[in-house]
């Protein structure tokens, strides 16, 4: 069960699917360049774009401290669409968190060995959709006892909402819309400086026209790979 401030009270979701859009970049330049970026620590091309992975919604997690498995992860900041149980749609902030080792086998797998966080406070949709594109999304990672800016963008370079919606598998629709009781991340812009881990990771969805912001940090709580 995830629970969120809104401007209007307290939402709890129990979710019952969980989706990660990859390669869901409006620019098909920023797209490659992200398949590049992967590219290069060994990851396959994807077969389409944008490219829906199915991760288990026991995932999703609001905690602060997070277990991983090994040293070989990192975060993603992503904008999250949030269907509650009728079906409205909410917006908050998501990290896909990945094994970067695994991902090198394969995508999918990655990302279900690994726990997604999500923040604590949510938007009503209709409230920022007609000036999605002007939404923030940054991150930051703690780097050799700095605090360094690990992305930047705002949410013009990725797939508009309808068009994200219009590409969703049947799994995950209800009518034109995300199916209830569902979280869908809705892809993510570029690391600055090359993908790469850390053990903390804070990340912020700005809204620029209302003058808000959402935002979450968690610490990674390394478990031992036996051999």
């Amino acid at each position: 069960m995830l629970t969120f401030d809104t401007p209007g009270g307290t939402l709890t979701v129990t979710p019952q699917r969980l989706a990660i859009a990859g390669w869901a970049g409006r620019d098909q330049a920023g797209v490659q360049r992200h398949i590049d970026e992967l590219a290069a620590i060994g990851v396959k091309p994807p077969s389409r774009v944008p490219l829906f992975y199915r991760a288990s919604a026991q995932l999703l997690t609001q905690a602060e401290h997070v277990e991983m498995l090994g040293g070989e992860g990192s975060g993603e900041a992503e904008v999250c669409l949030v269907s509650d149980e009728n079906g409205r749609l909410w917006v908050t902030l998501a990290s896909d968190h990945t094994d970067r080792k695994l991902e090198a086998v394969g995508v999918a797998e990655s990302k279900q060995i690994c726990a997604k966080p999500v923040a604590r406070h949510a938007w009503p949709l209709e409230a920022v959709r007609e000036h999605w594109d002007a939404l923030a999304l940054a991150s930051e990672i703690a780097e050799n006892g700095q605090v360094v800016s690990y992305q930047q963008g705002t949410l013009a370079e990725l797939l508009d909402i309808e068009t994200l919606l219009a590409k969703l598998p049947d799994a995950l629709k209800q009518g034109e819309s995300l199916a209830p009781n569902t979280l869908l991340l809705c892809g993510t812009v570029p690391a600055i400086g090359g993908i790469r881990p850390s053990p903390r990771f804070s990340m912020t969805l700005t809204d620029p026209v209302l003058n808000r912001r959402l935002s979450h940090r968690y610490t990674i709580i390394e478990l031992e790979v036996a051999q």
